[in-house]
């Protein structure tokens, strides 16, 4: 029987998906099933000076109408923690409805109950809400000159400022020096499914909630702290997920909302964001500018790195994306500091976004090092291979795996990058001006701090269940356990199911920062590979088995059949034994121990990115003709689902290069584009050819399996290796994301 992990297979939800036969949270139909609407604030500052309901009350089917005016204070206190803490996860230490402050635009000031959804949403549209309007500070430019530096940011897990060496002595050194600030506009998660709570009550003190989320612990460990329950007391069913790319990493107001309404009104409520509430009720990715400083010698190898962050956070926390952990590590430079700078303005907590940090921290990194290239006239990719980094600058450990070298030839093989004219503006296609340009690519590998758990159970007939407690939300991880799980218990892939979806089940983590996998598969084989060995031990214990008094380490298992190792012949199924015993079924229980902060080694995943656009040379329209990336992501699992991963991360690099951009009115404090329709996505027609491979390097630290995952680094260079083929193709140098054709006119 050939090994299961590795192998293409096919989605095995895929079919239910596509068919429509998969029910996602906004579609249950539960008996007694009301709706609400929440109603957002206009102003992004102020107070809510009184809610005229009279005209609402007369709308029929109109339930009832909440605020702050008569909904009850909640007896918890948010938090601000990263989900993968297996802890409470709200997505901001504020929960709105509490008072009448307006903290930002579109902050939930009230609900409309009614049975449809249409004459909710009527019923809301005939609220009349004075404000009292106070000045709003909602755009960076505002804000910049009351900066400080956090002591710790991303919910405390990470510090404000980060230093080695002397940087002011390694820039005295240099014989080149780079020093240049790059600007990243906000951005939003759009998913195909928004953001969607569906809560009933069982009991006085007992819930359920349908949530869309990428971890159901979370959302059970949140509303447990917000509403003063049990975990216990608190079921989240999470089966369909239909796609997050952060927006549900951290649970929002709405979901608690709605279990306070469900419970005002002693019915069953479903609370479905819309496209628009979107873009100011999930975070965001924030409004920032990084300032980089290389030093470099005349060989081009770097002499000291500075790289500053200012961003804008929410009135009540110290957030920022992690843009300058990546960057800070993937160079040997002994002279390093790394700074976050943040400015308090009338904003929802920003969030993670699809490669939190990374995918802005290494397009400045990576933008600034192709100035340096140029400016040593030297090759990108030779500059890069003389700077790599061997060991972890910041410590000097080991990496745990690495296979940077190996991407860089790679991908510089696939692409063609040999005998490329370094100059700027050389090549043409009749208008059109033709640029190639490369990055490297960096994600950390998080772990979490937690025991992660999974259950394996097999049956009297030979076939298996494997359960944990993790959403299915686009990345194929359902399909992914199968694969972990045939290979532990010796089993063809055909004859196990993965269940997932819901908090009852093991297991404690989000599936977020392409940690998912790594926690969860390492959980998964631990299980299976345990029940295996215990029937192994039942086998050769038991006098009616040909595998009686043997070694169980000379046992192996094929196909479902226990064997020994050096005689084929000699062995029996897994079926045969349990059926000897009249034992309708046997379980384990994995529990996978992550190794400790303090592990001494490096854990990065690493890639290389490269990309060839044409610059309409009047127009200034960019079109990406081709991007080729190749990363080192440890074992991977599915080839197919990995390979969907890392194309749809590229994907969106480009989009984070070109399109995508928030835009903020500091006139009235919201944001201009918050649809579908304005927000700059792109379409089939922009799609490049895109040519995916992966190295996979051994790692024997990271987990048991030694997967790092795929989720976030096919984004992380995409951005950068664009925007240096831009310059390379127009000789001229954009700095800021997106790169708009006005940029380029």
């Amino acid at each position: 029987m050939s090994p299961a992990i590795g192998l293409a297979l096919d989605r095995v939800e895929g079919r239910a998906k596509v068919s429509g036969t998969a029910r996602y949270t906004a579609e249950l139909v539960l008996p007694g099933l009301v709706h609400a609407v929440l109603v957002g604030a206009r102003i992004p500052s102020g107070r809510v000076i009184a809610i005229d309901t009279g005209k609402a009350e007369r709308a029929e089917g109109l339930i009832a109408v909440l605020s702050h005016f008569n909904l009850p204070p909640i007896p918890g206190k948010p938090r601000l923690l990263p989900s993968l803490v297996g802890l409470a996860a709200p997505g901001e230490s504020f929960f709105p409805m509490q008072d009448e402050v307006v903290h930002y635009a579109g902050q939930p000031i009230a609900i409309v109950v009614a049975d449809t959804i249409e004459r909710a949403e009527h019923a809301a549209s005939l609220l009349r809400i004075d404000f009292a309007e106070l000045p709003a500070h909602t755009v960076l430019d505002q804000v910049r000159d009351q900066a400080y530096e956090p002591q710790r940011i991303f919910g405390g897990m990470l510090p404000g400022r980060n230093s080695r060496g002397d940087v002011e002595a390694g820039l005295a050194q240099a014989k080149h020096r780079i020093d240049q600030t790059y600007r990243i506009s906000p951005n939003h998660h759009n998913p195909i499914e928004p953001s969607a709570t569906t809560v009933v009550w069982d009991d006085v003190d007992r819930l359920t909630i349908y949530d869309s989320t990428q971890g159901p612990t979370a959302t059970q460990m949140t509303v447990s702290n917000l509403l003063g329950l049990a975990p216990g007391q608190i079921k989240v069913i999470s089966e369909y997920v239909g796609g997050s790319f952060g927006s549900k990493a951290m649970i929002w107001p709405h979901v608690t909302l709605a279990a306070l309404a469900a419970r005002q009104v002693q019915r069953p409520v479903r609370l479905a964001l819309d496209r628009e509430q979107m873009f100011h009720s999930c975070g965001h990715r924030e409004e920032q500018e990084q300032r980089i400083t290389i030093g470099a010698r005349a060989d081009g190898r770097l002499t000291a790195l500075r790289h500053h962050k200012l961003s804008l956070t929410s009135p009540f926390d110290d957030w920022a994306e992690p843009s300058l952990q990546s960057p800070g590590i993937f160079y040997d430079c002994a002279n390093y500091e790394g700074v976050y700078r943040l400015a308090r303005g009338n904003t929802i907590t920003p969030t993670f976004m699809r490669a939190p940090g990374e995918a802005s921290g290494m397009f400045a990194l990576e933008c600034a090092m192709d100035e340096l290239a140029e400016l040593v006239d030297i090759d990108p990719v030779e500059l890069r291979l003389r700077n790599f980094a061997k060991t972890d600058p910041s410590t000097g450990n080991p990496w745990s795996s690495s296979g940077l070298r190996e991407c860089y030839q790679r991908a510089a093989e696939l692409f063609g990058w040999d005998g490329r004219d370094r100059a700027p503006g050389t090549r043409r296609d009749g208008q059109w001006l033709i640029g190639t340009g490369m990055a490297g690519a960096a994600y950390p590998h998080a772990v979490p701090p937690n025991q992660q758990r999974a259950r394996a159970r097999l049956y009297a007939d030979g076939s298996a269940v494997v359960e944990a407690g993790v959403s299915e939300f686009g990345t194929g991880v359902t399909t992914a356990m199968r694969q972990v799980a045939a290979d532990g218990l010796g089993l063809p892939v055909d004859r196990v199911r993965f269940v997932g979806g819901s908090s009852d089940l093991p297991n404690i983590t989000a599936a977020v920062g392409s940690a998912g996998t790594g926690a969860v598969s390492a959980a998964v084989h631990l299980a299976a590979t345990e029940l295996r060995n215990q029937l192994i031990v039942r086998a050769v214990a038991d006098q009616q088995s040909p595998l009686h008094g043997a070694d169980p380490a000379t046992v192996t298992v094929e196909d479902g059949r226990m064997r020994l190792h050096d005689r084929a012949e000699v062995g029996e199924t897994y079926a045969a034994m349990l059926a000897r015993g009249m034992t309708p079924d046997v379980e384990a229980l994995g529990v996978w121990t992550p190794p400790p902060l303090t592990t001494p080694y490096g854990m990065h995943t690493f890639g290389a990115q490269f990309a060839e656009v044409a610059v309409d040379a009047d127009l200034g329209l960019v079109r990406v003709r081709r991007m080729v990336g190749v990363f080192a992501p440890g074992r991977v699992l599915n080839r197919k689902t990995a390979h969907s991963q890392l194309m749809g991360g590229m994907l969106w690099g480009m989009s984070q290069a070109l399109l995508e951009a928030t835009l903020m009115d500091p006139r009235t404090g919201r944001w201009a584009n918050p649809s579908l329709g304005d927000y700059l996505i792109p379409v089939n027609a922009d799609a490049p050819d895109v040519v995916v491979e992966t190295i996979e390097v051994t790692d024997t630290v990271v987990n048991p399996l030694g997967v790092k995952g795929v989720g976030e680094i096919g984004i992380v260079g995409a951005a950068a290796a664009i925007a240096n083929a831009v310059h390379h193709a127009t000789g001229r140098r954009i700095r800021k994301l997106p790169i708009s054709l006005e940029d380029l006119l």
